[in-house]
């Protein structure tokens, strides 16, 4: 809020929550915080006024029809949802204070020198009075940028900066930076900014607009023409960076995204679960969220694939495979088209109506696109004959001609049509089809691992993989065009295959994305090597890449423990510098001979003892062994993805699923078990490695059996 007759309070530290009047009560040179707490109460009234104004548009007489009525209506019901105030939620966490000298007698200016104030809080919406002046500013609107940027070397005009400390949705502390004061140029650790990053994680994934960092912020507000590649270690804050760029990108670029449409790309569902309040919060209702599977969904997945038919199938050589395949069904006439019109018959010669063929091949465009476009080209070398007759046709007439029983029926019989789905049945159950269209792209063992033991019958009879689905999406767009999107923002993009790739490229061919990872995290047979190779097969190959080393999310003991498997599964990768110390955060627990159960159960019972989330990770074939232990001793964890609560905070959770979920308190049980249990060693350790790096505030790691030789020894 601009308050001109205001001046900055001085830096005075950290305001502890002490017991303050009622903000009413308090006058304006009273306590800071209990006018901070005013502050907070008068938004929150505009707000509401502002939710009541919109509620109360009569549109009776303002729309043409029903259909202009009805898309009012649901912008209405949009912005009313948009302005909804969560209790729960801070409307604003920090302010910034501008001192500007200003000429004398110039209105504002302080009684006791020529400075003026200028004053904003940033908060997750834009706040107005009645008067339309600003109460809060959104975090993303430009003035706000220096809450995030500003620093003692390079203050951007900013006096102070305040953030604050809440207790549900009440200011209970504040603490104050003065950016104007000298020293040697060290920036102070702000005391509010690591409680927020360590506060308890109950109930799905919170936002981290409080707390982004500048690198973070350089990342969420770069431009929405160019795509972006950011590299992370576990706890950088990647995720929440893509979320709050999808946010950024919707403030920037409205109406643009408006139109073309946004869209979020997770792992899985349970992740999808947990990531789905974020946008929500800060005021994003229109954003779309998907898995790579549930794009590609065009057939029922019952099928599974061995690992090296998966990766075959996942192989970018499988787009050329497809596409000859497809090809394929292209013929050539063998006798020339004759056309009647009235009492004129029009000849055209089969080899012209071959060279017709050639261009729309050369071409390289969609079958489905040139099939539609071949019966125009015969048709328009009909009406050359006419006009050469003498005769005036026009563009009714070349219609006409297009649409004639012989055109479509030899359309029909050069390029017919094809279904993807059959294309790809063909393809793995025909052994001579598929070595016709890959004989110079597959060995032989490659083909031998591509095709089904014995071919199906039908599409609906096919047991279907979650591969074969991906082939499906891309033999689909070799025949018709698939739809792009203006942004999509794709996480855990270090598990995709290089079709998963081309599928997710797709579908921001004309737009942009944001693409989040970590390479050693990639748990899947065909996990990427490296993004430049990734961002080739999205086709883009020029996208910025971006790398996060600073941590979080995990304290510094339990990363620098999980980064001793690094050198074996991604040498050459900056390991994470977490700026968080917890003494006594790792604890490494040896259990007796069979005492493998009882020793997670105690440990998940002393996990408990403390405030907030706990996640119980196990090798997948464990899971029901421990959900019995843990329901005879009393406790029913949740599943992945279900929301926590504060009667419910134990989640148990299958070492495969636990990727991008994040708990105060992790209990790891038998990391070599969750080695073990993946199809090679490489990626068996990117698993473990994944699960050693899920928590914020401890890691108990308890084992029967000898850790994996890459962890070192084990303590008790």
């Amino acid at each position: 809020m601009l308050t001109p007759h205001d001046t900055p309070e001085p830096a005075t530290g950290t305001a502890t929550g002490a017991e303050s009047p009622h903000p009413a009560e308090v006058p304006p040179g009273g306590d800071p915080l209990a006018r901070e707490r005013a502050h907070l109460a008068a938004s929150r009234a505009a707000l509401r006024a502002m939710r009541e104004d919109v509620e109360s548009l009569d549109l009776t007489d303002v729309t043409a029809n029903w259909v202009n009525a009805a898309v009012l209506n649901a912008q209405i019901e949009e912005r009313i949802k948009s302005l909804a105030d969560l209790s729960h939620t801070p409307l604003f966490f920090g302010r910034l204070d501008y001192v500007r000298e200003v000429s004398a007698g110039e209105e504002g200016a302080a009684p006791d020198g020529p400075y003026r104030a200028e004053r904003f809080y940033i908060g997750r919406r834009h706040v107005h009075d009645p008067a339309g002046d600003p109460m809060v500013i959104d975090w993303r609107a430009p003035v706000s940028q220096p809450f995030y940027q500003a620093s003692r070397t390079n203050p951007l005009d900013v006096a102070l900066r305040r953030r604050f400390g809440y207790t549900g949705g009440d200011i209970t502390a504040y603490e104050d930076e003065d950016l104007t004061a000298s020293g040697d140029g060290a920036e102070a650790t702000s005391r509010l900014l690591q409680q927020e990053i360590e506060r308890p994680r109950v109930g799905p994934m919170r936002d981290i607009v409080a707390t982004i960092q500048p690198e973070q912020d350089e990342i969420v507000r770069s431009g929405l023409s160019g795509t972006v590649c950011v590299q992370g270690g576990p706890g950088t804050g990647k995720t929440a960076v893509g979320l709050h760029r999808v946010a950024y990108l919707l403030y920037a670029h409205r109406e643009r995204l408006a139109r073309t449409g946004t869209l979020v790309i997770g792992p899985n569902d349970s992740f999808l679960r947990y990531i789905e309040q974020v946008l929500p919060a800060l005021g994003e209702l229109t954003v779309h969220q998907a898995t790579v599977d549930s794009l590609v969904a065009h057939v029922p997945v019952t099928g599974a694939d061995p690992a090296p038919t998966a990766i075959v199938k996942g192989d970018a050589r499988m787009a050329e495979v497809l596409r000859r395949a497809l090809r394929s069904h292209v013929g050539r006439p063998t006798e020339s088209l004759v056309v009647v019109r009235g009492s004129r018959r029009w000849r055209v010669p089969a080899d012209e109506i071959t060279t017709l063929i050639e261009e729309l091949l050369a071409r390289d465009i969609r079958y489905g696109a040139a099939r539609e476009a071949l019966p125009q080209r015969i048709a328009h070398a009909v009406l050359i004959r006419m006009e050469q007759a003498g005769e005036a046709p026009d563009d009714r007439v070349q219609n006409a001609v297009a649409r004639d029983r012989a055109v479509k029926a030899l359309v029909k019989e050069v390029w017919p049509p094809v279904d993807p789905a059959k294309l790809v049945l063909r393809l793995l159950g025909d052994a001579d089809f598929l070595h016709t269209h890959s004989a110079d792209l597959l060995t032989d063992e490659e083909r031998t691992a591509l095709l089904w033991p014995k071919p199906y019958r039908g599409v609906k009879s096919a047991r279907w993989s979650a591969a074969d689905a991906v082939l499906i999406d891309e033999a689909r767009d070799l025949v018709e065009r698939t739809p792009s999107l203006g942004h999509v923002v794709l996480d855990e993009a270090q598990d995709l295959s290089p079709m998963q790739y081309r599928a997710v490229g797709r579908r921001c061919s004309t737009g942009s994305a944001t693409v989040l990872g970590d390479l050693a995290q990639g748990t899947t047979a065909w996990a990427t090597p490296a993004w430049p190779e990734a961002l080739h097969h999205l086709g883009k190959p020029d996208a910025h890449v971006e790398e996060l080393t600073a941590g979080f999310r995990v304290p510094r003991e339990v990363i620098a423990y999980a980064s001793r498997l690094l050198p074996a599964i991604a040498p050459g990768l900056a390991e994470v510098r977490s700026v968080r110390e917890s003494p006594g955060s790792l604890r490494l627990v040896r259990a007796g001979e069979g005492a493998l159960l009882p020793g997670l159960v105690e440990a998940c019972h002393a996990a408990l003892t403390h405030e907030g989330s706990t996640g119980l990770i196990v090798p997948d074939p464990l899971v029901e062994a421990t959900r019995a232990a843990l329901a005879e001793a009393g406790l029913s964890p949740l599943a992945p993805g279900e929301e926590t609560r504060s009667d419910a905070r134990l989640t148990l959770v299958p070492a495969s699923l636990a990727k991008g979920l994040e708990y105060d308190y992790v209990v790891l049980g038998e990391p070599g078990a969750v080695v073990e249990a993946e199809p090679t060693r490489g990626a068996g350790l990117r698993r473990l490695y994944v699960g050693l790096t899920r928590a914020v505030s401890g890691l108990t790691v308890v084992h029967e059996g000898e850790l994996p030789e890459e962890l070192g020894a084990s303590t008790t």
